[in-house]
């Protein structure tokens, strides 16, 4: 089993796209057990094939602290058939990258994402046509509005793509609001990295955004042009590709949160 995620587990827990190329490239292996289930372990739950937990190409065992979380990498593994395809496994291939590499250094994972408060997507506008600068408005604006309201955090906007400086007031303020939990920042640099932007992933965390308004947000530019141009099926194919990552992150945080308003 752990030969399957040797090259996706633990590799990239900030890429989810290298993680997923990695996947491809990794053989397939005939599913050797009869039945994943959900265990209590020690700080959370283990999914156990056949009785014997899951553990990351390092050894150590998948432990997730939402029980929610457990039960969808446990549906992954029971939904195998004949093969076991790690590119069908987007939650394992999470699981395993923050067991590997997130739980040891949630605070370098922030500091990754807090890197977006100085260029997020957000911040550069089109100048031209009036139809796509509504659009950006339209999806942007109020994400920015709610991290001046609720973040305190008041960000500069610019025409094109000519870097402009942030207040440092406004970058601090919005790190705050990253959480220290490795499972929550790992999701949430998963939703940055895909977006570009960390001012939706946090708008996402916060619920201040649904995970569909994110995705559409986040592709404001592209769906633009091709409305314009035509659609390019190579690229429709890595967005599709992409959106898996996206939805199996944005998960992870629908539970966390719903675990720690339980816990509250």
């Amino acid at each position: 089993m752990r030969e399957l995620f040797d090259e996706v587990a633990g590799q990239s827990p900030l890429d989810p796209q290298e993680a997923a190329r990695r996947a491809a490239r990794a053989p397939q292996s005939k599913r050797f057990y009869a039945k994943a289930d959900v265990i209590e372990a020690e700080n959370g739950f283990a999914v156990a094939l056949d009785g014997r937990p899951i553990r990351t190409p390092s050894g150590r065992v998948v432990t997730a602290p939402a029980r929610g979380i457990a039960q969808a990498i446990a549906a992954e593994w029971e939904a195998q058939q004949d093969a076991i395809d790690p590119l069908t496994m987007p939650m394992t291939r999470f699981a395993n990258s923050v067991v590997e590499a997130v739980v040891d250094r949630v605070g370098l994972v922030a500091e990754d994402i807090a890197k977006y408060f100085n260029s997020d997507l957000l911040f550069y506008r089109a100048g031209h046509p009036e139809g796509l600068v509504a659009r950006e408005a339209e999806h942007w604006d109020p994400v920015l509005f709610w991290a001046a309201d609720e973040l305190g955090a008041h960000f500069i906007l610019a025409q094109g793509i000519m870097h402009v400086r942030q207040p440092e007031a406004a970058v601090e303020a919005a790190r705050a609001a990253l959480p220290d939990e490795p499972w929550s920042i790992a999701a949430l640099h998963v939703v940055t990295t895909l977006t570009g932007s960390a001012l939706l992933a946090i708008a996402l965390l916060h619920g201040a955004r649904d995970p569909d308004q994110v995705w559409a947000a986040a592709h404001v530019d592209e769906d633009w042009n091709a409305s314009q141009w035509g659609e390019d099926e190579e690229a429709a194919e890595r967005r599709a590709a992409r959106l898996v990552d996206f939805r199996a992150a944005a998960e992870i945080i629908r539970i966390m949160n719903q675990s720690e308003l339980r816990v509250g």
